[in-house]
């Protein structure tokens, strides 16, 4: 698919990282268009919140990291950090088994840390609202689209810097080095100790970030295809 698409007149990425992993893989740099993705604001009631607690027999008060379970992730790191604190939420992980073992090793280290599986769209939403903060430290992300989500849903969010993510979050989020598990736990912290800014921040940011911002940059890019070809 990478060969096919060398040939092609223009092509898309979401963030500028991987734009930059493109040019260094051999695309021209004009070829290259950065098209960020959107959220979608969230909608979600009392009832909802209640219902998804209920569901999952979740904890009063949750740190929520939403990834599938394999190692670019960085649930090990994230896990390890979390159990390192004192006098903070429990952690919660949505997300179902992916590659490399992790899901089988992290469930059977990590008694503390609730392992939902894989979530359902309307829960996920819920989740997000009624987590205290959204703890997402990958190793490599193309994007980051659980920064946006958890943002649209009011949620302080912890994420890479160095990565996609830390684009995504357009510095509304606390950033740490995702493999520096003391610096993971003082995100955290200061996230849980900082949530009113983060999460007026985090609105902000989400507001910014529409998918009709994104068809609008795609259209664009289709427009100057069609020009240079004309």
């Amino acid at each position: 698919a990478v060969e096919r698409s060398r040939s092609a007149a223009a092509v898309t990425c979401p963030s500028t990282v991987v734009g930059n992993d493109l040019v260094a893989a051999g695309f021209a740099a004009d070829q290259v268009h950065v098209v960020p993705w959107g959220v979608d604001a969230v909608d979600v009631g009392a009832d909802d919140i209640s219902a998804v607690r209920d569901h999952y027999e979740l904890p009063a008060e949750f740190v929520l990291s939403v990834a599938t379970l394999e190692p670019r992730k960085n649930l090990r790191r994230l896990i390890e950090a979390h159990q390192q604190l004192t006098d903070v939420p429990p952690l919660v992980v949505a997300g179902p088994p992916g590659w490399g073992n992790v899901a089988d090793d992290l469930q059977a280290s990590s008694q503390h840390v609730v392992f939902l599986g894989h979530v359902r769209g309307e829960h996920l939403r819920a989740l997000y609202v009624a987590a205290n903060v959204l703890a997402y430290p990958s190793e490599e992300e193309g994007f980051g689209l659980p920064v946006l989500e958890a943002m649209a849903a009011g949620t302080p969010v912890v994420t890479s810097r160095g990565t996609a993510t830390e684009e995504v979050a357009g510095g509304a989020a606390e950033l740490v080095d995702p493999f520096d598990i003391d610096s993971i736990g003082r995100g955290i912290t200061s996230a849980l100790n900082n949530a009113e800014e983060l999460r007026a921040k985090g609105l902000d940011r989400a507001r910014e970030c529409t998918w009709a911002r994104t068809a609008s940059a795609m259209m664009a890019v289709y427009q100057a295809v069609k020009e240079h070809n004309a």
